[in-house]
């Protein structure tokens, strides 16, 4: 009875292992190059698949993985002659791993979870040298209306001098050209506006005890000692003339 419980497990396996190679073989059999252009859309993968790299890693040099569910980008390094990169609507995080790659020079991170600008800043200047692209939108780590309603063009021109101050090579950034003048002023007073976050640990174990105050027109000083007060303003401008407010209950005759 053993045996034939042994034997039946090892079909599945057996049965498993063709199936999942079966699936590779078609998505192998579908994904074509041309003129070093890949593109894998859509594909729901939360990681990039081994058999791209494996496959069309040495002849790729521009790579499209957007819209599926990128956590990661193990599997990344093995396209070494890789210079453009669309990674839009992912699911990259501040955590993810950012490969070395020499020749890159195209990024776009359109909509993924990416918060830590200043992280995310540190991963490309050190591991995409040539980079001279780079796209943010969606992220809130671009301040802009697509990730934050409360932010205006105010924050989305400074969230552009300090990432053009950190990326000098930088010839496009976002959906803009990157202008000389605009770059002047980013080496200018770019180091002025990075934004510091305080540590997570500074705010634990502190609670809140005020209670909010309602809102009163009454001075709280007033409030407090239990008294009723009221308040005396100085009007800047008044009106005698026969249409003023108090005018009205009184005859012409009486003008």
């Amino acid at each position: 009875m053993a045996d034939q419980e042994k034997e039946v497990s090892e079909e599945k396996e057996i049965q498993n292992v063709h199936e999942n190679g079966n699936q590779q073989s078609e998505d192998e059999m579908r994904i074509e190059v041309q003129d070093g252009q890949l593109s894998f859309i859509g594909r729901d993968c939360d990681s990039i698949p081994p058999f791209l790299a494996n496959s069309f890693g040495t002849i790729t040099t521009r790579l499209d993985l957007s819209f599926n569910r990128l956590s990661n980008l193990q599997g990344l390094d093995d396209f070494h002659n890789l210079e453009e990169l669309v990674l839009d609507n992912n699911e990259l995080s501040d955590e993810a791993v950012v490969p070395r790659l020499p020749k890159l020079h195209t990024l776009s991170l359109n909509k993924n979870k990416i918060t830590n600008l200043d992280l995310l800043l540190d991963k490309l200047s050190q591991n995409f040298p040539s980079l001279t692209y780079l796209s943010l939108l969606g992220n809130i780590a671009c301040p802009n209306q697509l990730s934050c309603l409360d932010k205006d063009e105010e924050d989305y021109q400074r969230y552009r001098y300090y990432v053009l101050y950190r990326l000098p090579k930088l010839k496009f950034l976002d959906s803009t050209t990157v202008r000389e003048t605009e770059r002047g002023e980013a080496q200018r007073k770019g180091q002025f506006l990075k934004v510091m976050r305080p540590p997570e640990a500074a705010f634990q174990g502190q609670e809140d005890d005020s209670a909010p105050i309602p809102y009163s027109p009454l001075p709280h000083a007033d409030e407090k000692d239990g008294g009723k007060g009221g308040v005396l303003g100085v009007s800047k401008y008044v009106y005698y003339g026969r249409h003023s407010e108090g005018n009205r209950f009184i005859k012409n005759q009486d003008l």
